[in-house]
Order: structure tokens, then C-alpha cells, then sequence
């Protein structure tokens, strides 16, 4: 949002919100909800501060750095409007927003829809004419429009050491599985192109709804990972999978990745290798044979993409623990890999363990970690030059379009380059030669 001066009266004609979204895809997606909900109320969304007639700001609190962005877009959005509703992560705990921005209208928690509608309704009423507006069947989307984020659940079940985010969203609430895939459907048919799913913990989907079954398109559904892998696939578009535990059922998934039912790409946060410090961080699955389950996926899917993200130095990590997570790395062969150096966030119970390792030692850990990592990226990168692939234009810069294959999901993971491309548009598949490679991105030309 852009940062005109001043703070302007409430409208008397057509009500504007303006909205900052931070955090993760799913908090995205919480803010497409509340934006779906106001825009079929008659709200206009407001581009910048000075033309809004209130402000919400959907915040993060999962760490440190991520409250302190919170905090200070809040700081911002009433220094511009001075007219500000809170929500999201960090509003479950509101006295941290209230005791350095008192002044905010109203402060929700996470996934808390009715009750960010309701502060707006009370701070700015709605026009009360349904003519106003038309929302589209798929909703108010943040995302370009050829892809979007599919959430399928709300919380989580497990209480890993360094992770607050049960205490701010609660347990696990699966959405129906006839719900989801009606969603999935609309989008589908307003043109998006690529499905990315996400959750706290996809591979938990249905558990705690005792994997309900519900009908859609003539067909009986099971509340379950596999089947929504299998009704997803069914609409014809790129269906990525985020956040899926290594649990034994995720095998189920994997013929049908190599059928292209769904993409050969699985994200999965490993977070660490060495038992001892997956134990004490308390991960789920922690005791699976990961490598194991690894190389039988890749037998029965040559094409399979992986993607995790680690966290190193955490607390007690020894030098031998690190040696074991990088002898992992090189044994996985994982294609895309992020890390993060171990930060405290408050109310974890991580924070109590002993040994915290010192910041010059985690930055060594970073730079060994990420140096490894690249290596294997390059390594793997280089064995597609030559190959023929369909990928996704995301953006044009001059005459070079800006792709994903397969193996890339939206900003998080690399891209591919192709030359001569300025006549594609976003939203365009096209049909690639991979011409070079480095680290992270490819370069191609059309064919």
C-alpha cells in the first residue's frame, strides 16, 4: 500500500478499506476471505492510505522479526490513516499491539472472519444495497490471477518446541472435503491454472473430522489426504502440495504424482535430521526412516521435486548434530532447501531448553548449511539442461518471460528465464527448452 500524508473522514458514499497482508500464504488466504466478505457488502479496497476510510492489518507473530514487521506496519498504517483494525496471529495476543499502538480500533484474533467484519461494520457501515457490487464466484483474490492458495484446514495438532502457532490458531479444523474441492472447482473455472495447497499440516487432513465423507460431482469423497489429492487432480490444472509430514499414508499420493494427476512436488518441513535434535524440537514423525520413504518415492516417481525448509542452531545443537544434518543433506538430495537460524519466540517451550548456541555460531552453521545447499541445487539444476518442459509465465521483463516449471512454486522456490519471451503473457503455458543453469533459476528458449 502506497504512503500518502494524512488520515481522511470517514466516507458518506461508497466505504473504502484499506488492507495490509503479512505473513504466510494462509494468512493470505484469511485476508481473500475477509476481503470476499466485505467487497460482496458494497466496500471498495482502497490502494493506499489516504484514500481509505479504515485499515485492517492482518499481522504475523510466529517470530521475533515477524511481530516486530507487524508492529511496525500498524505504526505505520496509523501514522497515514490514524483509523486502524487489527487481526491475524499477533491478535491473539493483544496486549502486545495495545501497549504500543493503544489507539487501534478493535484487535482480533487469527482465522476470527465475523469478528473483523463486524469491527468494520461498526467502524464503517455498509451501504446496505446489494446492487452496489458483484463479487465473483471465486472471490476477492491477492494472488495473480492464474494462480491461488486452497486452505484446507485451520490449526494444528502438534506441539513441536519452537512453534506457537497452536496456541494462536488452535487445534486442527479440517474443512469438508465436498467444500473444498466445490472451491477448487470455481477457481479452476475462473481461469486459475495452478492449485496450491496449504495447512499447518496437510498429510493431517480429516483426522480430527474422523475422515467424514461428503459427495461431490456424483462421487463419494473421504475427508483424507489421498482424496483430496484424487478429486484435485481430477480439474485439470497444476496441483502443488505444501506442509505434508512424511507420514506412511503420504505413499498413497505418489502414483498419482507420477501419473501427473497431481505435481511430482512435495513440500515438507523437516526442520532437522539428527534424531536427538528432532526429538527435542518434538517433531511429528520424527522417528520415520525420512531417507528411507525418500528413495522409494523417487523409484516409484523419478521426476519428484522435494522442498524443506531447516531451522540450525537450536538449542543444544553440538557440532556433531550439524554434522549429522548435513550428511543428511547430501544423502536426501533435496532439489529446493531454506533454512533459518534458530530465534526464540515468546511462549515457546523451546525457550527453556538448555545450551542456546551462541549467534556467531549459528551464523557459521547458516553459511556451511546454505553453501552445501547450493551445491546440490546447482547439481540437480544442471541435470535439466537439454530437457523439454511446460512451464507457467508468472511476469514479462522486456523481451524475457518470467516462468515456473513443475518443480517451482510462486516465490519461494527458483524460476525459469526464457529468452525472447516478451510476446507471453502472465498466465501463458509455454513450451521450453532448458538452455543453462545456475544455482537456483534456469534460462530456456520457446521451442
Amino acid at each position: 500500500m502506497s504512503r500518502p500524508a494524512k488520515s481522511r473522514p470517514v466516507s458518506a458514499r461508497v466505504p473504502k478499506i484499506g488492507f495490509v497482508s503479512l505473513g504466510c500464504p494462509k494468512a493470505l488466504v484469511d485476508s481473500e476471505r475477509i476481503l470476499t466478505h466485505l467487497r460482496s457488502e458494497g466496500y471498495e479496497v482502497s490502494p493506499s492510505y489516504d484514500a481509505a476510510d479504515v485499515v485492517v492489518v492482518n499481522t504475523c507473530g510466529f517470530i521475533d522479526s515477524a511481530i516486530d514487521e507487524s508492529l511496525d506496519a500498524i505504526g505505520e498504517a496509523l501514522e497515514q490513516n490514524g483509523r486502524v483494525i487489527v487481526t491475524g496471529c499477533l491478535g491473539a495476543r493483544p496486549e502486545r499491539i495495545l501497549e504500543r499502538h493503544p489507539r487501534v480500533l478493535k484487535v482480533t484474533g487469527p482465522h476470527a472472519y465475523e469478528e473483523v467484519v463486524g469491527a468494520v461494520h461498526e467502524h464503517l457501515p455498509p451501504l446496505h444495497d446489494p446492487f452496489s457490487d458483484l463479487v465473483p464466484p471465486q472471490g476477492v483474490r491477492l494472488t495473480p490471477r492464474h494462480y491461488a492458495y486452497l486452505k484446507i484446514s485451520e490449526g494444528c495438532n502438534n506441539k513441536c518446541t519452537f512453534c506457537i502457532i497452536p496456541a494462536m490458531r488452535g487445534r486442527l479444523v479440517s474443512r469438508r472435503i465436498d467444500e473444498v474441492l466445490r472451491e477448487g472447482e470455481r477457481l479452476v473455472k475462473a481461469g486459475v491454472k495452478e492449485l496450491l495447497v496449504i495447512s499447518q499440516d496437510t498429510s493431517a487432513y480429516g483426522v480430527d473430522v474422523k475422515y467424514a465423507s461428503a459427495a461431490w460431482r456424483d462421487e463419494t469423497y473421504q475427508t483424507r489426504f489421498i482424496d483430496l489429492a484424487r478429486g484435485l487432480g481430477s480439474l485439470g490444472a497444476w496441483v502443488r502440495m505444501h506442509y505434508v509430514y512424511p507420514y506412511p499414508h503420504v505413499d498413497e499420493v505418489i502414483p498419482l504424482m507420477a501419473e501427473r494427476r497431481v505435481l511430482p512436488y512435495l513440500d515438507i518441513p523437516f526442520q532437522h535430521a539428527s534424531p536427538s535434535v528432532l526429538k527435542r524440537m518434538r517433531r511429528p514423525a520424527h522417528g520415520q526412516d525420512t531417507l528411507a520413504r525418500i528413495q522409494s518415492w523417487r523409484k516409484e516417481c523419478p521426476d519428484l521435486v522435494l522442498r524443506s525448509t531447516f531451522i540450525v542452531g537450536f538449542p543444544g545443537e553440538t557440532e556433531a548434530e550439524f554434522e549429522e544434518l548435513l550428511q543428511w543433506l547430501d544423502e536426501a538430495q533435496l532439489d529446493r532447501v531454506g533454512c533459518f537460524k534458530y530465534s526464540p519466540v515468546e511462549g515457546a517451550t523451546a525457550n527453556a531448553l538448555a545450551g542456546h548456541i551462541p549467534p556467531q555460531v549459528q551464523e557459521e552453521r547458516y553459511g556451511r548449511f546454505m553453501e552445501r545447499a547450493a551445491g546440490i541445487s546447482a547439481q540437480r539444476l544442471s541435470s535439466r539442461v537439454g530437457r523439454k518442459m511446460r512451464v507457467l509465465v508468472d511476469s514479462i521483463d522486456k523481451n524475457v518471460a518470467i516462468a515456473r516449471s513443475e518443480a517451482d512454486a510462486p516465490e519461494i522456490d527458483g524460476v525459469v528465464r526464457i529468452a525472447k519471451g516478451g510476446k507471453l503473457h502472465a498466465g501463458d503455458w509455454a513450451d521450453v527448452e532448458i538452455t543453462s543453469a545456475d544455482a537456483y533459476d534456469l534460462a530456456a528458449r520457446l521451442v
